[in-house]
C-alpha cells in the first residue's frame, strides 16, 4: 500500500511538472482554454448561418471587415482603460514603425479569415478543424527557422503524429474496398489557409517577442488591425463591393443574432490570439487547435447530425497521443527567451524600439 501511494504521488508530481512547463503562469492556462472555446464556437456558428445549399445570405467579406474594426476599437478601449488616452497617443507616435512590420501578417490573416467561410461551406466543422491541423508541422519548420530554436526528436515525433492524424481523417474507402485520399480544390484552399495561418502566427509571435517586446500588446494590436482593415478594403475593392458593403441591403443580413455573434466572437479571438502568442507560443497554439477537434466532433454531431466516422476516431486518438508526447517536452519560447534573438537582429541593423515596460 505504501508503494502504491508513493507511486501515485510520483505520477501526480510528474503531471504537475508537465503542467507547469506548459503553463508557467495561471493566466497562460486561462488563455489556452479560452482560445479553444472561442475557435470551437466560431466554426459551429459559421456553419449554423449557412443556407441549405451551404451558401451564406450575408457578405462574408463585410463580416470580416466589421470584425477587424471591432478588434481595433476593443484594443484601443482596453489600453485606454488600463492607462490613459494621452499615453495611448504617445505610444502610437513612438511605435509608428511597427505598422510596417505588421503589414505582412495582416495580409495573411485577411486571406485566412476570408477563406474560413469558403472552407466551412464545403467541409463540416469536424473535418475542417482536422484538416487545419496540417499547420502543426509547417509551424514547427517556421518556428525553427525564425526563432532559430531546434525542436527535439520527441517534439518532431508529436508533430508528425499530429499530421498523420490529419491525413487519416481524409481517407475514404471506395466501392472495391481500396482506401484512397479524398483531395479536391477545397483541400487546396485549406492548404493555402494553413500556410497563411502558420506564417502569420509565427511572424506575429516574432514581432511580439523581439521587435516589439517592449511595446504593450494592445498597442501592437492597433497597428495589426489598421493594416487588416486596409487589406480587407482592398479585397472589397477587387470584388467591386467597396461602395456597397455598408449599404442597407448588404448590412441587413449581417444584423442577425448569429452573424453579430460571429463578429463578437472573432473580435475576442483576435485579442486572445495576441495574448497567446505573447505569453505562450505558436507550437502550443497549434496543439490547442488540435484539441478543439474532440469537442467540435461531439458538438457537430449533436447540433448538425454530423456522424463521427471510424477514420475520425482514429484521427482523434492520434492527436491525443501526439499531445501527450508534446506535453512531456514542450517548447519554451517566452518573451524573455527571445531577447538574445532580438539583440542579434539589432546588430544586423534591424530597427530597435525602446520604451517603457510592457503593461499588458
Amino acid at each position: 500500500q505504501h508503494y502504491y501511494i508513493t507511486n501515485n504521488l510520483r505520477r501526480m508530481n510528474t503531471l504537475w511538472e508537465r503542467y507547469h512547463k506548459l503553463f508557467p503562469k495561471k493566466r497562460c492556462a486561462v488563455i489556452f482554454v479560452v482560445y479553444m472555446a472561442l475557435f470551437i464556437t466560431q466554426g459551429l456558428t459559421v456553419t449554423a448561418t449557412q443556407k441549405p445549399d451551404h451558401k451564406y445570405e450575408y457578405n462574408t467579406a463585410t463580416v470580416v471587415l466589421l470584425a477587424e474594426a471591432a478588434k481595433l476599437v476593443t484594443s484601443v478601449v482596453i489600453f485606454v482603460c488600463q492607462n490613459s488616452w494621452e499615453e495611448f497617443k504617445i505610444e502610437i507616435r513612438k511605435r509608428t514603425a511597427l505598422i510596417g512590420y505588421y503589414f505582412i501578417p495582416a495580409v495573411l490573416y485577411c486571406l485566412y479569415n476570408n477563406l474560413q467561410f469558403t472552407s466551412l461551406s464545403w467541409f463540416d466543422p469536424t473535418s475542417y478543424f482536422v484538416l487545419m491541423q496540417f499547420r502543426v508541422v509547417v509551424t514547427g519548420v517556421l518556428f525553427q527557422f525564425i526563432f532559430k530554436k531546434q525542436l527535439t526528436r520527441m517534439q518532431w515525433l508529436s508533430l508528425i503524429l499530429l499530421t498523420i492524424g490529419c491525413t487519416v481523417q481524409r481517407l475514404q474507402e471506395n466501392d472495391i474496398g481500396k482506401v484512397s485520399l479524398d483531395v479536391n480544390i477545397y483541400c487546396v484552399l485549406i492548404l493555402l489557409q494553413v500556410l497563411s495561418s502558420c506564417f502569420a502566427g509565427v511572424y506575429t509571435e516574432f514581432i511580439l517577442k523581439t521587435l516589439g517586446r517592449d511595446t504593450p500588446v494592445m498597442v501592437q494590436n492597433v497597428f495589426l488591425y489598421l493594416d487588416s482593415i486596409f487589406c480587407n478594403l482592398v479585397l472589397l475593392t477587387y470584388n467591386g463591393q467597396v461602395f456597397t458593403f455598408l449599404s442597407y441591403q448588404n448590412l441587413q443580413p449581417v444584423l442577425s443574432f448569429k452573424v453579430i455573434y460571429i463578429i463578437i466572437n472573432q473580435t475576442c479571438i483576435g485579442i486572445v490570439v495576441s495574448l497567446f502568442l505573447r505569453y505562450l507560443n505558436s507550437i502550443l497554439k497549434s496543439f490547442a487547435s488540435a484539441l478543439e477537434i474532440v469537442f467540435t466532433a461531439v458538438l457537430a454531431m449533436v447540433f448538425f447530425g454530423v456522424p463521427i466516422g471510424f477514420n475520425t476516431i482514429i484521427s482523434i486518438l492520434l492527436i491525443f497521443v501526439a499531445t501527450y508526447l508534446y506535453s512531456a517536452n514542450p517548447v519554451n519560447n517566452s518573451a524573455a527567451d527571445s531577447r538574445e534573438l532580438s539583440k542579434e537582429n539589432i546588430n544586423n541593423n534591424r530597427p530597435r524600439i525602446i520604451s517603457s515596460s510592457d503593461k499588458v
